[in-house]
């Protein structure tokens, strides 16, 4: 079953945002997606917008923080341009694919925030370059600081899988059944799930605050655990429970009608 997060993240006054209706040139929503491993929702995402599912959307770019993650060669395989940036200090990129060639896009020297690492600052400057509307974290393992963050307010979503309440913050939520089980946050949420012995989890996607795993929700999917679960088949579970969250096309839109919304607000 799958819920919206709170109401105060409906789309609203879409008249501000009437120009941008899936399919027009002016409308497409480019996203940077960051990986740190094999790519499984990358996958969803590619294989999504090669089916039309997602009309309107595109990959502008995928990162990795590390160069053997093989959700870089699965960008490759579609000609998604594709970068490793190693995530320490006084590092270069290294460029794996070629970014295209837009007319209107230049390299830029932007200066690091206070606060923000040489890498955070070397990431900012490849989403500006690469004209990204929105970064979506699938699978990516490195906490991003405050600082890079005010860089893009309400543009960074996380793929989490488990379940968090509508605002993100608590230690408890409530399924579609009205039981209330803990909130599983961090690395190893898949394990803490079954450690906890629940009987559901699921995966949330939600806007990423400074604090881990705990900003608002835009939707989740439940997933029950049955006897027979381990680990292994109930990561694959939370993979297909990844899979249809990010599959909502309507979501991804949602996002653009938001996403739109705080530029209207900033000008």
């Amino acid at each position: 079953m799958t819920n919206f997060g709170h109401e105060s993240f409906e789309t609203r006054n879409l008249d501000q945002t009437a120009g941008f209706s899936p399919g027009s040139q002016s409308s497409i929503l480019r996203l940077g997606v960051l990986i740190s491993g094999s790519g499984s929702n990358l996958q969803a995402l590619i294989d999504a917008i090669e089916s039309q599912e997602l009309p309107g959307v595109e990959i502008a770019l995928v990162v990795s923080n590390k160069a053997d993650a093989y959700g870089l060669q699965r960008a490759l395989k579609y000609k998604v341009p594709a970068i490793y940036l190693p995530w320490k200090r006084n590092v270069e990129a290294q460029f794996i694919a070629p970014p295209p060639r837009r007319h209107d896009v230049g390299a830029q020297f932007i200066a690091p925030p206070v606060g923000m690492a040489e890498s955070e600052s070397r990431l900012t400057a490849l989403l500006h370059l690469f004209q990204v509307d929105l970064i979506v974290l699938a699978g990516w393992m490195r906490i991003l600081s405050p600082a890079f963050l005010e860089q893009f307010p309400r543009r960074v979503i996380n793929i989490h899988p488990a379940l968090l309440p509508d605002d993100g913050t608590g230690s408890t939520y409530t399924t579609s059944d009205g039981t209330q089980i803990p909130v599983f946050r961090g690395l190893h949420a898949v394990q803490q799930a079954l450690d906890a012995g629940v009987k559901v989890t699921g995966s949330s996607v939600h806007f990423v605050t400074p604090e881990v795993d705990a900003g608002p929700v835009i939707c989740r999917e439940e997933l029950a655990i049955t006897s027979s679960c381990n680990l292994r088949i109930l990561f694959q579970g939370e993979l297909r429970s990844s899979l249809v969250v990010i599959l909502l096309g309507a979501n991804l839109w949602h996002l653009h009608y938001i996403l739109m919304q705080t530029l209207y607000s900033l000008v």
